[in-house]
């Protein structure tokens, strides 16, 4: 099995731009970009950040990541575009929607929709999403934008997602539509991804210790080969090896958000083992 390559980051408005991002990737061979999403961090934090003490500088100043995958994708032919992960509990579903599909078209079907409920409970709370409730509104708000993508009357009746007949273009060009990759790894992950998700995307290091059992288990499960994304990878080779051992079809780098130069010359290091 061929493995492919990417980087998952966070573009902001002190690092590189998603211009020059883009066409460094495609011009590396990197197959794909994945781009993080805070709409906002509330200055009164509670909430524990699961990558450690410190909250990140990034977190606080990335773009809105539609706007910066669709300036990459103008710039760039293969280079595959997407979510890592989209707040979908923060987002309207039909604007959602209406977003990935715009993007797909931008990008002649390169579109990828990473999707996840969320860590930041003041954030969640900022938007009216009662984290209590998130995953089922993860869930029902991503079967919405199915729908919408894909049937020209589109309807949808839920808990938290209510809507009579509407007409929601554009389409996307990918056909059924483009893939929804799942985030996390807790203990009801692989129920969301066999019932919504085309593959999943675990965080590297986290909950994924014995990931060729967990692979295994996912498909079995679902019922057919569920694509894998590991995120947020360092790149060392033998960790690439251990990753493709196990089943993973796509490793996608932890880019740091630096600099142009500084940039550069890290995807370059990064391309080198591949």
């Amino acid at each position: 099995m061929t493995v492919e390559f990417g980087v998952s980051t966070f573009v902001t408005d002190d690092g590189i731009g998603p211009v020059a991002l883009g066409r460094a990737l495609e011009e590396r061979g990197f197959a794909s970009l994945f781009l993080a999403e805070h709409s906002h961090i509330p200055v009164k934090r509670e909430t524990p950040w699961p990558g450690g003490a410190e909250l990140p500088r990034h977190y606080y100043r990335t773009y809105d990541p539609f706007v910066a995958l669709t300036a990459a994708a103008t710039v760039t032919e293969r280079l595959r575009v997407g979510t890592g992960i989209a707040l979908v509990t923060q987002r309207d579903p039909i604007h959602l929607a209406k977003e990935v599909a715009s993007l797909d078209r931008v990008s002649d079907g390169r579109a990828v929709l990473g999707v996840g409920a969320g860590w930041n409970r003041e954030e969640l709370r900022n938007h009216g999403t009662d984290p209590a409730t998130r995953m089922r509104l993860l869930r029902e708000r991503v079967l919405a934008v199915k729908e919408l993508w894909t049937k020209d009357e589109a309807e949808f009746h839920g808990e938290f997602v209510d809507f009579d007949p509407v007409f929601s273009y554009p389409k996307p060009v990918r056909e059924p539509h483009p893939p929804v990759l799942v985030g996390g790894s807790g203990p009801t992950t692989f129920d969301r991804v066999a019932e919504f998700g085309d593959g999943w995307m675990p965080i590297h290091g986290r909950g994924t210790a014995d990931l060729p059992a967990q692979i295994a288990e996912l498909r079995e499960r679902a019922g057919r080969r569920v694509p894998v994304t590991m995120f947020a990878v360092v790149p060392k080779p033998e960790i690439i090896a251990e990753l493709a051992a196990a089943g993973v079809d796509e490793v996608l780098f932890n880019l740091p958000t630096e600099a142009e130069a500084d940039t550069l010359r890290r995807l370059d290091a990064m391309a080198a083992l591949f």
